[in-house]
Parts: structure tokens; C-alpha cells; sequence
């Protein structure tokens, strides 16, 4: 299920990722194009996307929507935060602004379910996943894809001072920068682990764990997931791939 993914898995694709991180804030319209067009690559490559109904649970400012209509989805939009749809005034023509806990969808009415980035900005994340399953139909498909608290990037814009402790690297940032940072810990930003995300993937109900991979690196690094402590800082970012019922 994975073999396209590993294939596109390059050094350079890699490297142009991590490049494009340090554009998030003082670039937000590079950051975010190049995250969408790159996460609906990584989803058109588990599985084809081309007409299947894509939800994505935590859409932001808008930027996916063109990057899977390119690739044929019919792609839907959920998220909580009014002051984040608006941030990059762009056009909201499939969004609907409703919290990953509680998706305002039927149950199986989905082909594609999808989260980038979002688990460590929510409070109850598995309740989310949850969520995302039982929206998606039998056959369907669920890729959450979520930053590592012990990971080079777990803090976010507070860079590595995350190591001190979420509320020492936000007060530390605060002094330096003169304002708080957009990701705040314990209300923003939470602490998730690979450990957490794999344990709920392997007991979720109505769906089974396909696939996991560390998304931001090459193929030939694959193997860094395979070992506990090692993945928490190494993998950067978890991909987890999740075939619903009836398959």
C-alpha cells in the first residue's frame, strides 16, 4: 500500500520540506503551498484520490483545497478556528467550521479522511481519530500525520527550547521575540508521542493500522521507526494509514 510513497520517500523531497519550515511564519503563503501541494502527493500516493470525496479535519487558512483539486478529489474542509480560516483570505468554498471532536458528517459518508499537522494542536486528539474513522466508509482510507513532541520541530516556532519544558520555551520565547508564540503549550500545543499514536492505531475500532512512516524523511531512514526512543526524536513526524471495516 505504501510502495508509491516509499518511492517519492527522496533525500531531495527531504530536504526541500525541511528547507521550506523556516518560511511557516515570516512566509505563511510558501510554507503552506508547499505542505499542501506535498500532502496531497503523499495521500494521491497511498491511494487514488482522483473523484473520491477527501475530508480534511483541521484545513486551516485553505491552501489544500486547490492542491487536491488538482489531483481530482472532491475535497471537504473542517476547522475550529475562525481566526485561522481567515488568516490567509483566501476563498472557503468547502469548509465548514466545526471541531475535530465532533465532525458534522454521517457516519461512512467519506472515501478519504484526512489530518496534517493537527494532533499536536488538539487537546483530545484520539477522540478526533476516532472521529475520523467513523466518517469514513468501509474501504476508506484515514491518514493522520502529526509533529512529534520530541522531535526536532515539537516546539514549533519556539525552535528547540521545547526541551526545557513547553512553558519554559513559550516564556522564553515571549522575552525574546516580545510577544507570545502562535503555539501556545498546554492550550495549542500539546505533547504527543509516536508511542500514543501507534498504541490507539493498533486498538482503534472499525478500522486496522495499514502503514506507518516518518513523514519528512527519505526512504533508506524508514527503519528509525521501527525503534522505540529512537523514533520519538528521529522520525519528526508520524504518518499513520488506517484501512476502514469491511476490508
Amino acid at each position: 500500500m505504501l510502495e508509491r510513497m516509499r518511492r517519492r520517500a527522496t533525500l531531495r523531497r527531504a530536504w526541500n520540506l525541511l528547507r521550506d519550515f523556516k518560511y511557516e511564519q515570516s512566509d505563511p503563503a510558501r510554507f503552506y503551498g508547499a505542505l499542501a501541494r506535498d500532502t496531497a502527493e503523499m495521500v494521491g500516493a497511498v491511494i487514488d484520490i482522483d473523484g473520491a470525496v477527501v475530508l480534511d479535519v483541521g484545513g486551516g487558512p485553505g491552501y489544500f483545497a486547490d492542491a487536491f483539486a488538482e489531483h481530482g478529489a472532491r475535497y471537504l474542509a473542517v476547522d475550529p478556528d475562525a481566526g485561522e480560516l481567515r488568516a490567509a483570505g483566501l476563498a472557503h468554498r468547502t469548509t465548514v467550521r466545526a471541531a475535530g471532536e465532533a465532525l458534522p458528517f454521517a457516519d461512512g459518508s467519506v472515501d478519504v479522511c484526512l489530518s496534517s499537522n493537527v494532533v499536536e494542536h488538539t487537546p483530545r486528539p484520539w477522540e478526533m481519530a476516532d472521529e475520523m474513522i467513523r466518517v469514513t466508509r468501509p474501504g476508506g482510507t484515514v491518514i493522520i500525520s502529526y509533529t512529534l513532541w520530541w522531535g526536532p520541530f515539537g516546539g514549533h516556532e519556539m525552535g528547540l527550547s521545547h526541551y526545557l519544558g513547553g512553558h519554559r520555551a513559550a516564556a522564553r520565547y515571549t522575552r525574546r521575540q516580545g510577544h507570545p508564540p502562535k503555539n501556545r503549550y498546554g492550550e495549542s500545543l500539546f505533547k504527543v508521542t509516536a508511542a500514543q499514536g501507534l498504541a490507539w492505531a493498533h486498538s482503534a475500532r472499525g478500522a486496522h493500522l495499514a502503514g506507518a512512516f516518518p513523514r519528512y524523511l527519505p526512504r533508506w531512514a524508514w527503519w528509525v521507526l521501527a525503534v522505540p526512543g529512537l523514533r520519538e526524536v528521529a522520525a519528526t513526524n508520524l504518518v499513520m494509514v488506517l484501512r476502514c471495516g469491511g476490508c
